[in-house]
């Protein structure tokens, strides 16, 4: 088992930045990929960004690529996403997932946290 809990979400206005965590317990980190997906209301959950065990390999979804940024830290248990130039429709619950690949499908990842919520303001 995995355990997952999300952390900085937040209100911000459009261009501002905020930077996500994802702190991680249980079984070990460093063997999963990890992954972010965010819902916005009446919306289906889509991938965002996910990184490999190793953090050799990112993938980005093509809405945040050049603005988002995922990073992990195995010694911390902790996974990151720096978002930056916000806009409001990046506005949704964000979610963590871990899972064996850095897949951009939410039925690829085997854990998952509660969800942080990011609203973006015009």
């Amino acid at each position: 088992q995995v355990q997952l809990v999300e952390s900085g979400g937040g209100l911000v206005q459009a261009g501002g930045s905020l930077r996500l965590s994802c702190a991680a317990s249980g079984r070990s980190f460093s063997s999963f990929a990890m992954g972010w997906f965010r819902q916005a209301p009446v919306k289906e959950r889509e991938f965002v960004a996910a990184i490999s065990w190793s953090a050799a390999n990112t993938y980005y979804a093509d809405s945040v690529k050049g603005r988002f940024t995922i990073s992990r830290d195995n010694a911390k248990n902790t996974v990151y996403l720096q978002m930056n130039s916000l806009k409001p429709e990046d506005t949704a619950v964000y979610y963590c997932a871990a899972g064996p690949l850095e897949y951009n499908t939410a039925a690829a990842y085997d854990y998952w946290g509660q969800g942080t919520q990011v609203t973006v303001s015009s």
